[in-house]
């Protein structure tokens, strides 16, 4: 298990690397919970979930939906990393007619599940994919990541009563808590804490991790899907912008691109010289 983590590592450096040259070259796109989920993101698609590059649309995938869909360049790079499309398309990203668009769209995008993007409403959403994959008998797995940010909206909860309440166990949120957006500090402009609490509150399963610490994240996601009767919520404390010192912990980096001056240092912060 540990080359195993020491892997999952090693392809979230190179996808962090992938991220901030992907934003560079578009100079639109959301920076820090990009690198937030990142970790999160890679461990969902190179070690857990079940999925087919080259059949997209294989009944046997686990779902995946980002809920937080400003970073799409997290999943992105991820579904180019497996081989959905080549990872030259990435350079495309946010371009007119370009299949990369700022949100996640599933009618252009291979391995794309589900169009997101207004905030609040993925959970809903991976709820009606659980629930229609049990009623058909079907041992899939839906995940979704969702911002702590994202929480504020009512619809959340709306989301969660239900979850638990049809004892959801085949979906799993995944909370990246950056405890940032755009606006400021999430605790300022309006406070969702304690989200562990309000989770366990509703119903959920809930496992707290560090988000950025690999070996957690997998046993989060591992202990999640041997959980039964009650939907898994991990709440994964995370840092804006991780992996580039210089947009760390940093609000303003929720929607801006590295430039040109700051494109080699991202990337040296990072481990890649080239």
């Amino acid at each position: 298990m540990k080359e195993k983590i020491a892997e999952l590592e090693e392809k979230a450096r190179r996808l962090r690397v992938a991220i901030v040259k992907t934003l560079h070259k578009s100079q639109s796109g959301h920076t820090g919970g990009s690198l937030s989920a990142i970790d999160m993101v890679s461990a969902l698609y190179f070690h857990k979930m079940r999925h087919n590059p080259q059949e997209p649309a294989w009944d046997g995938r686990d779902r995946f939906v980002l809920s937080k869909g400003h970073a799409a360049p997290a999943l992105y790079v991820a579904l180019a990393e497996c081989g959905y499309f080549p990872s030259e398309d990435l350079m495309m990203l946010r371009r007119l007619g370009s299949h990369l668009q700022g949100h996640p769209d599933s009618k252009v995008t291979p391995g794309v599940d589900v169009c997101t993007g207004s905030l609040g409403q993925g959970l809903s959403m991976a709820n009606g994919m659980a629930l229609g994959l049990k009623l058909d008998g079907k041992p899939n797995r839906v995940y979704a990541v969702l911002g702590d940010g994202e929480l504020q909206e009512g619809q959340i909860w709306e989301a969660a009563m239900a979850a638990a309440h049809y004892k959801s166990d085949n979906l799993c949120a995944l909370i990246d808590a950056n405890r940032l957006q755009i606006d400021g500090e999430v605790a300022k402009v309006m406070n969702v804490a304690s989200i562990a609490d309000k989770f366990r509150s509703f119903g959920w399963n809930v496992i707290e991790i560090d988000g950025h610490d690999m070996a957690q994240i997998v046993r989060a996601l591992d202990e999640a899907e041997a959980h039964k009767g009650a939907p898994s919520a991990i709440v994964a404390a995370t840092v804006k912008g991780k992996g580039v010192s210089f947009f760390e912990n940093k609000a303003a980096y929720h929607g801006v691109t590295p430039n040109d001056q700051e494109l080699p240092e991202a990337l040296k912060c990072l481990g890649c010289f080239d």
